[in-house]
């Protein structure tokens, strides 16, 4: 429940906090606990071969396309910079 109140701001989803052997067993005991008709995976690894879900599962597949306009790196920079402070 404690990442629930750190991520309050995401709603009803169910973050992956991590892949250890309790982190894993402990997302799966909250999904085999939720009221959850259907999983949604979105998660980079292939998160039913790690650990059982009984619940109809898809995963989520995406792709980064970098903007030729501006590189992430160049705005990841501007973020980080005016987080600091720094000019």
């Amino acid at each position: 429940m404690t990442v629930f109140a750190q991520y309050s701001h995401i709603g009803r989803v169910l973050p992956a906090m991590g892949y250890s052997e309790a982190q894993l067993r402990a997302i799966g005991e909250t999904i085999e606990h939720s009221k959850a008709e259907l999983v949604v995976a979105a998660t980079p690894i292939d998160l039913a071969a790690l650990i059982p879900i009984a619940k109809p599962l898809v995963r989520a597949c995406y792709e980064f396309v970098e903007d030729p306009g501006e590189a992430l790196s160049a705005i990841v920079e501007g973020f980080l910079r005016d987080c600091r402070g720094v000019s």
